[in-house]
């Protein structure tokens, strides 16, 4: 690679860091080129990435963006997984790592915060926001559908109400 690749490299990947809502670091260590690939598909199906570059360049990246604090976790063979949803890199890269021991999860970063593998846990525990979005257009049609249900029930009792004189007299 010569410096001209690692220049745009390091502007590619600065232009991730500051469009990512998070970013997890995870130890890569032992995983098969086929369980990568497998990883890579998980996270593109949820709207993450997962990418494994040479620490010394996305040291550079990171320098002047939110995820700064991040440069001290890249350590020997880390990748890292990153997202416009807050949820979905952290939720695929927990899911990947309860299934394969050799996936380790070293920690991330939302911003200006950083997490620890506890709070990419917990950030992996929340529903993506599809998933929210999905609740919220569900309470808002509930109250209409009882609404109409409230609204139909008058008209039906006074229809069985009418049907019942009717056949009286």
């Amino acid at each position: 690679m010569d410096r001209l690749q690692k220049e745009a490299l390091v502007a590619e990947m600065k232009g991730v860091f500051e469009e990512a809502s998070v970013v997890v670091v995870a130890e890569y260590s032992g995983l098969t080129v086929a369980e990568l690939t497998g990883l890579r598909t998980k996270m593109r199906e949820a709207g993450a990435t997962f990418k494994v570059t040479k620490n010394r360049l996305t040291r550079l990246a990171l320098d002047g963006t939110d995820y700064g604090s991040l440069s001290d976790k890249l350590k020997g063979p880390v990748g890292i997984a990153y997202s416009s949803d807050p949820v979905a890199a952290p939720k695929v890269a927990s899911e990947f790592a309860k299934a394969n021991e050799k996936f380790v999860v070293i920690g991330g970063a939302m911003g200006t915060t950083e997490l620890d593998v506890d709070g990419v846990k917990s950030l992996a525990s929340l529903p993506s926001l599809d998933e929210l979005r999905g609740k919220l257009v569900g309470l808002l049609q509930a109250p209409a559908t009882k609404v109409a249900g409230v609204v139909q029930a008058p008209a039906g009792q006074l229809a069985r109400v009418l049907s019942a004189k009717a056949e009286q007299g």
